[in-house]
């Protein structure tokens, strides 16, 4: 194996078209095409994860938080951006991060602080927009049913629980090819009328280019009619943030228990309690300041998530419990996350999961 094909597993995962757009992901220090002899999995990239690698043989180290965030203009070894950076390269290990992307997967970060608090009935707290694009193609009637299978198993005509979608409408196409075309059905010079069936179907963004490729290779005309619109339809399996129920109510002071304990946290910072049952939780791992507007509109009881400013928790206004639980602590068990799911993917080569606590933030 290659680090491209780790890449590949992951980027199924969590594609990276995803991302937020301030972010930096995918394969920052490397080559994709090196070959691998390991994989160490890490919620930061800190120079002692750089050592762990290469005591355990690892050439690829997959972190969620990016060690290059912002533009790099000297290598000087100055910051511990840089060092880390130098010390991978002198190593020959590929750095991987995928951060936002991951954050945005509905079986990613949040998914998995809602399996730690046993949320039932998860959905997406502020799904993404402009993630879904819709094709339209034409094609002769016989073929019809040739190309909506491939496009089908391109990834194309799934909505929710359901796959194999697609709108299709009879009707007739006309076309004349000058001089230099080649027609598959008619004669060049002549204009010919063909029984069409226009196919509608749906797909997520990152698929685009096999898309595109399957109707390409599938299609049966010298020059292809389609076209390709961004709907502004949510998308109810991409987005920030999660929202479930809890299976039996629990007060607040035990609600907040469960997360301490559950969590790991050392600690708890929390808006003014309420008085009331808990029931619909909202969370968002790492900073999640901007989401406690959409935890409100959800009618969610309490918003789990990390770094809350002063002024934040005065947004609570009585309508529901802000709990703050630390970045670290959201979004540490990420990497337990991604080891499992590599493990099942990768079952030739050594998944490991990194010992390094790389939680900067300490308590008295």
């Amino acid at each position: 194996m290659i680090v491209q094909d780790v890449i590949n597993h992951i980027e199924t995962l969590s594609p990276l078209a995803y991302a937020e757009d301030f972010d930096n992901v995918g394969l920052l220090v490397g080559d994709k095409n090196s070959k691998l002899t390991g994989v160490l999995v890490t919620l930061d990239t800190l120079e002692a994860v750089v050592d762990e690698a290469i005591a355990t043989n690892c050439n690829l180290i997959v972190s969620f938080h990016p060690i290059i965030f912002k533009g790099l203009k000297k290598l000087t070894g100055k910051s511990y951006v840089e060092r880390v950076v130098m010390k991978a390269l002198k190593n020959d290990i590929a750095i991987y991060a995928m951060h936002t992307a991951l954050d945005n997967s509905i079986l990613g970060v949040n998914n998995m602080i809602c399996e730690k608090l046993g949320l039932k009935n998860r959905n997406i707290l502020i799904p993404q927009s402009q993630t879904i694009k819709k094709l339209i193609t034409f094609a002769p009637k016989n073929e019809a049913e040739k190309l909506r299978n491939a496009l089908f198993e391109a990834g194309a005509g799934s909505i929710g629980n359901y796959d194999n979608c697609s709108f299709n409408t009879e009707g007739f196409g006309t076309y004349r090819g000058n001089e230099d075309s080649n027609p598959t059905i008619g004669k060049k010079g002549e204009t010919h009328q063909e029984a069409e069936t226009q196919i509608s179907i749906t797909f997520p963004k990152h698929l685009e280019s096999q898309i595109l490729k399957a109707l390409f290779k599938t299609h049966s005309y010298e020059e292809v009619a389609y076209e390709i619109t961004t709907l502004e339809n949510k998308n109810q399996h991409i987005g920030m943030g999660m929202i479930g129920v809890l299976e039996n109510a629990l007060s607040e002071k035990d609600f907040l228990q469960l997360l301490k304990t559950n969590m790991t946290a050392e600690g708890i910072r929390h808006s003014k309690l309420l008085g009331k049952n808990i029931k619909k939780v909202a969370v968002l791992g790492g900073s999640g300041s901007f989401a406690i507007a959409a935890a409100k509109a959800a009618k969610a009881d309490i918003f789990v998530t990390a770094d809350l400013k002063y002024h934040d928790f005065f947004t609570a206004e009585n309508q529901l419990v802000l709990a703050d639980i630390g970045h670290y602590e959201s979004e540490q068990f990420t990497k337990n996350l991604l080891v499992a799911y590599l493990t099942k993917k990768i079952t030739n080569f050594a998944i490991v999961l990194s010992k390094t606590n790389t939680n900067p933030v300490k308590y008295f």
